[in-house]
């Protein structure tokens, strides 16, 4: 009797132990609504057969994301891109790592009053994003639709207003809102042409290929990344999320799913 009841107590040990085992293989990941979380839920059963329960934590804005990985209330976040992190990191000291690429989303130049870039007049007032680590990527586009020209040998990623040298229309830039309020200006019809990341355009549901008039190169060096502290750089549940954030299954849905508004990478 002795050993059948000792038999049991083993038994119901080792189940709570597997129990307890299973749960601590919990991944929080902090994530922008439209696309990360999205695709995010989209890998949750993917994950689930890997032994990994996904929670995931939404997210409104550019700055807590980054602020509830450093104090560990997040595994991992993912809303941002490479230029925006390394920013980051040396905006506010955080000792965090890009583990892997989802995907791109071409920004966009959206307005209500002129249909096509050429239409904008003398003195046109552009509105961007008040994310220095924006203006790069905004201004870059800018050059390449031939409305400005920035200073030679400057770093495209890093450029600034003041590095415009050329400005034929004498455009007028007004760099004082935040990235998730520039949809807002936009239904407002504020300013003449407003450029808008296309996480916040598609989650208003506004669709960058059909609505802007004009929209980054899809060879973009912007791409969304999976980001951790730089401990948990070799994780082996973060491992298993690149893994199925870079399968078939997840890089079709996302072509599917946004109609080319966003792109897949796998690296």
């Amino acid at each position: 009797m002795k050993k059948l009841v000792a038999g049991i107590l083993t038994g119901v040990l080792a189940l709570s132990l597997a129990a307890c085992g299973k749960s601590e293989e919990k991944l929080v990941i902090g994530a922008a609504n439209t696309p990360h979380a999205e695709i995010l839920e989209k890998a949750e059963p993917l994950l689930e057969k890997e032994g990994i329960k996904l929670e995931i934590e939404r997210y409104q804005d550019f700055v807590l994301p980054n602020k509830d990985l450093a104090n560990k209330d997040l595994d991992a976040n993912f809303f941002q891109h490479v230029p925006y992190l390394e920013l980051q990191n040396k905006q506010n000291g955080y000792d965090f790592v890009n583990v892997g690429g989802v995907h791109v989303e071409p920004i966009g130049i959206y307005s209500k009053k002129y249909k096509k870039l050429e239409d904008l007049p003398e003195g046109a007032t552009i509105l961007l994003s008040n994310s220095v680590s924006d203006h790069g990527r905004m201004l870059s586009l800018l050059e390449a639709k031939g409305l400005i020209t920035l200073k030679e040998g400057v770093d495209k990623t890093a450029a600034e207003i003041k590095d415009i040298t050329k400005n034929p229309k004498n455009l007028k830039f007004d760099a004082n809102t935040a990235p998730e309020m520039l949809v807002q200006m936009y239904k407002n019809d504020e300013g003449d042409a407003v450029l808008i990341n296309s996480n916040f355009a598609i989650d208003a549901g506004i669709s960058p290929g059909k609505d802007a008039i004009a929209l980054e190169d899809k060879e973009s060096d912007y791409v969304n990344v999976i980001v951790v502290r730089k401990e948990d750089e070799n994780n082996e549940k973060i491992k298993k999320l690149v893994k199925v954030l870079h399968s078939k299954e997840i890089q079709d849905y996302i072509l599917k799913e946004w109609n080319g508004d966003i792109v897949p990478v796998s690296e």
